[in-house]
């Protein structure tokens, strides 16, 4: 699992590890895992063009002496100063003994534009808003360039604890970060910035808390989580799941949904509303029934929203379903129907799943403050409504009610963005409910599954081919892990 720790956090850390090592010894640390990495993406040093964009942080020392190991190695290193009295002394005699030479920023616009690779050092973690006009002007010349760009432990202009983007930013090819991941790598808009992101261990690792400020899944923890059948499973026991979805005008949505909960892994599949004839023409091992929901059966968990509607049936659904005493998913349309009290003192586990639109509308609040600042937003969801709240979008984040870590989805596609596709992921998750994990992990889970189907397919693809994709890849994903796992011969 990759853990994200906020500012505060990691400068604790470093703090207590400095106080064990030889002065200098960490930013040495950093410097060479950087190097490595640029020489890597290099494919070969000698007589390469390194240019550094050294501001007066740490992250500019660490640039500085990453290009003075490269200039050992037959680079050409140069130096723009953007704060000449401020830049690291160690490092830049460094640089310096090794023959690489600086520059001033108003004499930068050649080297870079000759540049093969740029090393972003302008800020460090300590950074807030955008950057200034000459350092904005500076990354402009990098991002024209044809040189690879590379950030040092995170572009500089996004915001390390939440990924907010207040002005301009370096967009990197590459980011290495530092004994830690930063929210902010994670997080749009910021990991837009951020490229291919590398890992570097500097040592930080005994320091820093068992609970993370954010944390994102990986093939062994998703497999760790999956719920497989046993030899003595039947559908009650892997999870019968109910879906409240479509109407006469959306009959699709609930085809959709139901695909999702019976690729899920769902045991049975129970089917209340208007579009039984297209559920059954599609899935004709559903359960279905006219409703209400209250009279369709036993059930380990609902699903309720896509296409319903919003007529007097609808309504009562949203209703009976919200009040029932196991799990609950509340998507699309029912995120506007459902009573709020009513949400909040829910006992079983909910998840709420609305786009930034929607959340926008839950929250009061404006769209694009919603996309601005996500990490925020979502844990406001799950604290105002008492749920967990898995907010969709181009970073997908799931935050729980209990201020636990705030999961961020590493998987999907912007080819998701298509209609249908969140119809799938509510009944993928709602299988998932109804399988027994909680309300976090199903959705997290759910929406990992989801991501990786919608990296699979071939695009453009259509909502309808994602829940078929779902299976295959999670077999790729047990697949995977039991790989690892095999002794190496």
């Amino acid at each position: 699992m990759r853990c994200g720790y906020d500012v505060e956090t990691v400068r604790a850390a470093e703090r207590a590890l400095m106080g064990t090592l030889p002065d200098g010894a960490l930013m040495r640390r950093a410097a060479f895992g950087l190097a490595t990495a640029c020489a890597d993406m290099l494919g070969g040093v000698y007589g390469r063009r390194v240019v550094v964009l050294a501001g007066s942080g740490d992250n500019g020392g660490d640039a500085l002496y990453a290009a003075a190991a490269l200039a050992r190695r037959g680079a050409g290193a140069v130096a723009v100063e953007l704060a000449p009295e401020r830049t690291h002394p160690g490092a830049l005699a460094a640089l310096r003994a090794a023959g690489g030479r600086t520059v001033a920023p108003e004499d930068a616009d050649a080297v870079i534009g000759r540049a093969d690779l740029v090393l972003d050092g302008i800020v460090g973690i300590g950074g807030k808003g955008g950057l200034r006009p000459e350092a904005a002007r500076l990354a402009e010349l990098a991002r024209r360039a044809r040189a690879a760009v590379v950030a040092v432990d995170l572009p500089s202009g996004i915001d390390p604890d939440t990924g907010e983007v207040a002005g301009e930013a370096v967009r990197a090819d590459v980011t290495v970060a530092f004994g830690a991941y930063k929210p902010g790598l994670l997080i749009d808009p910021g990991a837009e910035h951020v490229g291919a992101l590398r890992f570097t261990d500097i040592g930080l690792g005994p320091h820093l808390p068992r609970t993370p400020a954010l944390e994102a899944l990986q093939h062994a923890d998703v497999a760790a989580l999956l719920p497989s059948p046993s030899g003595e499973s039947d559908k009650y026991r892997r999870g019968v799941v109910g879906v409240v979805a479509g109407s006469e005008r959306y009959p699709g949505a609930a085809v959709l949904a139901v695909g999702g909960a019976l690729r899920g892994g769902a045991g049975a599949v129970r089917y209340v509303g208007p579009g039984a004839d297209a559920v059954i023409a599609r899935f004709p091992e559903t359960l279905v029934s006219a409703g209400p929901p209250a009279k369709a059966g036993r059930v380990q968990a609902w699903v309720i929203g896509p296409g319903l509607g919003d007529d007097s049936r609808a309504r009562q659904a949203v209703a009976e379903v919200v009040a029932a005493d196991v799990p609950v998913l509340i998507d699309a349309d029912a995120l506007r129907l459902a009573d709020r009290e009513a949400v909040r003192a829910r006992r079983a586990g909910t998840v709420l799943t609305p786009h930034a639109g929607e959340a926008a509308a839950l929250l009061d609040a404006d769209r694009g403050d919603v996309e601005g600042a996500r990490l925020a937003q979502v844990r406001r969801l799950a604290e105002e409504f008492r749920a967990t709240a898995l907010l969709k979008g181009s970073t997908t984040l799931v935050a729980g009610p209990d201020g636990a870590a705030v999961r961020v989805n590493p998987t999907g596609s912007a080819w998701l963005s298509t209609a249908g596709s969140g119809d799938v992921l509510s009944g993928l998750t709602g299988s998932l409910l109804a399988a027994g994990l909680s309300a976090q992990d199903a959705a997290s889970v759910g929406a990992y599954l989801h991501g990786l189907a919608g990296r699979d397919l071939p695009p453009p693809f259509g909502a309808h081919e994602l829940a078929d994709r779902v299976p295959l890849v999670r077999a790729s994903i047990m697949d995977s892990v039991t790989n690892d796992a095999l002794p190496r011969t």
